[in-house]
């Protein structure tokens, strides 16, 4: 009986194992490969060196050099993840405490924008930050937002909230509403309520979603190719224009870098989570 079992578990297993080393595994070596060999083939860590350069002139000449670049991806990803924590927190909250059927309304309007490509969400947001656009034209002023560090951290906030909302909505949804009414029969007003029951069982859900909303806001490019209107450069700007010169060993190398840099961010946000908790951070 068990040996059928097990056998049903690998057959309903089969297709995920095979999508995983398809579209994750694969890419993956592919990666590594380009990133340590040059462009005849020959193993060579002159793709990893260069990263570390002054001005990373053997990969594409012209660019700033690939720290600072690194260090700004971080630096605006870091911003809008922050925006979304002291956005979504509060409005996790009061999705988990809202009527059932108030609840799912309040998903579907959340989850609403993320129906829409996100090519068209982007266009939409410059057709509202323009010079003439929608914001310039309901204040009546001039204001030139395209093209500023501030659009791009509007743009990655617009696109990536949901991902904070979600699993700490999840994690608070969980927590026994009996907890909450002990702590108050305790005499802890609603603040401390929130500080010393919701915050602390809600954690997981804060680290995943601020996971979720770091990861791909530091490795973004389209977001900060239109809204940021080519006044400065990310790190996902970068790998992009290395692959679009056909230049795969440098924009590998840089993949692999940064790639390295997060799942090393990844190991250190983990630890904040306790395995134990539902919610928790699955990496």
């Amino acid at each position: 009986m068990k040996k059928k079992q097990s056998l049903m578990q690998s057959i309903a297993a089969a297709p995920h194992v095979f999508w995983a080393i398809l579209f994750i595994v694969l890419p993956l070596i592919i990666v590594v490969y380009y990133a340590f060999t040059d462009a005849d083939g020959a193993f060579s860590f002159e793709n990893i060196l260069a990263v570390t350069e002054e001005e990373g002139e053997r990969v594409l000449s012209g660019l700033p050099e690939y720290g600072q670049i690194f260090l700004l991806s971080c630096e605006l990803a870091v911003i809008a993840t922050v925006i979304c924590l002291l956005v979504g927190y509060p409005l996790a909250y009061m999705i988990a405490k809202a009527d059932p059927k108030k609840q799912k309304i309040f998903i579907m309007l959340l989850m609403l924008p993320m129906w829409t490509n996100l090519l068209i969400r982007t266009y939409s947001i410059m057709a509202i930050l323009d010079d003439g656009g929608f914001l310039n034209t309901l204040l009546g002023t001039e204001m030139h937002i395209i093209g500023t560090k501030g659009a791009v951290i509007f743009g990655m906030v617009y696109d990536f909230l949901p991902y904070m909302v979600l699993p700490i909505y999840t994690c608070i949804s969980k927590i026994d509403k009996h907890m909450w009414e002990a702590a108050s029969d305790l005499g802890c007003s609603p603040i401390r309520v929130i500080s010393r029951v919701i915050l602390p069982l809600s954690m997981p859900g804060v680290v995943s979603g601020v996971t979720m909303v770091l990861v791909p806001s530091i490795s973004t490019f389209y977001i900060s190719q239109k809204l940021g209107g080519g006044s400065f450069e990310l790190i996902g700007d970068t790998i992009e224009r290395q692959f679009v010169s056909n230049n795969l060993n440098a924009g590998a190398a840089i993949s692999l870098v940064m790639m390295i840099l997060i799942l090393i961010s990844l190991a250190i946000m983990n630890r904040f989570t306790d395995n134990e908790n539902e919610g928790g951070l699955v990496v």
